[in-house]
């Protein structure tokens, strides 16, 4: 299975990140639901505050465009975030590869 990662990075005012936060949460009742999403994750810039990147793991780009996109779950996720679109600055998918690993800081001491 080809796995397909989708960043979407955002730049969102101070004053508007705490709604955005909220759409998110809702949005991600609909991915938690969708059959096509493996994970997602929604983070912060710490050096740069007013950007955000949403990562979410898609079996496949298909499922993606042509499973979730056209399907039961869609129509809630985008009502959530539809005021946030406009801030999208890229939006791209993304195939992993091999080079993956654990870092010192992921084993027990």
């Amino acid at each position: 299975m080809t796995t397909t990662v989708e960043y979407i990075r955002y730049r969102i005012a101070l004053d508007d990140q705490p709604a955005f936060e909220d759409a998110y949460a809702r949005a991600s009742e609909s991915l938690s639901a969708s059959p096509e999403c493996i994970d997602y994750e929604l983070a912060r810039c710490e050096e740069e505050p007013e950007r955000y990147i949403l990562r979410i793991r898609w079996t496949s780009i298909d499922a993606h465009l042509n499973g979730f996109r056209k399907g039961e779950h869609f129509p809630a996720f985008f009502s959530a975030i539809r005021p946030y679109v406009t801030a999208i600055e890229e939006m791209q998918h993304y195939l992993v590869t091999k080079v993956a690993g654990p870092g010192k800081a992921s084993t027990p001491s």
